[in-house]
């Protein structure tokens, strides 16, 4: 088995920038919008004096706060334990979501395994097969190379950045509900390595990889990795099925044995799944008032346990809730008021 992986933090392109007027200018503008008050979601469900729990805060949203995954970006992942729901990012890594998409259409990786489970670090799959003539066919429309999608650029990006400095990144928040990091004055944006993350396994090259080996993040944020691996997407449900299985216990956490791997029944896009098969899921949106108040309920938490307000959020820290849809309401259908009849006249004889 080819093993790409991402175990070395490679050095990232230095800075053309003085560092300490870019530290100074990053401490004041922080400092300036950890002083903004974070706006309730209504005015009416807010009780003076006393901010909300993340609960209440779930609690009051609105269907406007939440918002459905595309189908063309959500993969089925299948395992005899259950499946798990991945959404692509293709604004960060089109070539690469594309790639995958193909490559679920093809049914690529159905009936390969899991072969790494390297402890608080990834799990990772893919074709185990160890020499490239015996590796599977990519198929229709999956192409072999790739270039390397590390960052982007920043224009025409949406991006909600949190109050809070980070050592990774000049700024760090979100992006259509993935967390980023951004660096204004080089002009780049990336997705950053949190609990669930979803990126493509490489060998050295740069772009040697093609999302054909897929990782995702089971352990503490490997933040060094960022800008360094291209990053797909992340676990919207089922990371449970994940962070139970069995460490590897050969080099990097890759199983050693066949018998030790981890059938994979199917991996499919949710749009090509038939309606009745698919899993309805609903994501919190990361640009509302909201989201906002739920972010300072949790960088500042007030619950009676706490006695001490840390003032201070991690990006990898920030929850993504997920729900099932709410079911529709039933709106009784009114019967029709039958129509009154109208007397016969009598006929003449």
């Amino acid at each position: 088995m080819r093993k790409v992986h991402p175990s070395t933090p490679w050095a990232s392109k230095p800075s053309t920038s003085k560092p300490g007027a870019r530290r100074w200018r990053n401490v004041l503008l922080c400092a300036l919008l950890a002083a903004l008050p974070l706006a309730p979601a209504s005015a009416e469900d807010a009780v003076p004096g006393k901010p909300r729990s993340m609960q209440e805060i779930l609690d009051a949203s609105q269907p406007s706060d939440w918002r459905t995954p595309d189908n063309k970006n959500l993969l089925y992942l299948d395992l005899d334990s259950g499946r798990m729901l991945i959404e692509l990012a293709p604004s960060f890594a089109p070539a690469h979501v594309a790639n995958i998409r193909a490559l679920a259409k093809n049914g690529y990786w159905n009936g390969m395994s899991i072969n790494r489970s390297q402890d608080n670090f990834v799990v990772q799959w893919g074709d185990p097969a160890q020499d490239e003539k015996d590796r599977k066919p990519l198929g229709r429309g999956a192409k072999a190379k790739l270039p390397a999608e590390f960052a982007r650029k920043t224009k025409g990006l949406a991006f909600d950045r949190l109050p809070d400095l980070d050592g990774w990144a000049p700024e760090v928040g979100f992006s259509n509900g993935f967390p980023a990091g951004r660096d204004a004055e080089a002009d780049a944006a990336w997705m950053a390595h949190c609990y669930g993350t979803v990126g493509a396994g490489r060998d050295m090259a740069a772009d040697s990889s093609n999302g054909t080996e897929l990782y995702v993040v089971i352990g503490q944020s490997p933040r060094q990795l960022d800008r360094n691996i291209t990053v797909v997407g992340r676990v919207l449900q089922g990371m449970e099925l994940l962070s139970v299985l069995p460490r590897g216990t050969g080099p990097l956490g890759f199983y050693e044995q066949p018998s030790q791997r981890t059938p994979i029944r199917a991996i499919r896009l949710a749009s090509e799944v038939p309606k009745k098969e698919r899993v309805g899921i609903e994501v919190l949106r990361t640009d509302t008032p909201l989201f906002a108040e739920l972010v300072e309920a949790r960088r500042n938490r007030r619950d009676e346990w706490y006695k001490h307000m840390a003032g201070h959020i991690d990006l990898c820290n920030v929850p993504l809730p997920t729900r099932a849809p709410p079911p529709k309401p039933v709106v009784e259908k009114t019967k029709p008021k039958p129509r009154a009849k109208k007397p016969r006249q009598a006929r003449a004889k």
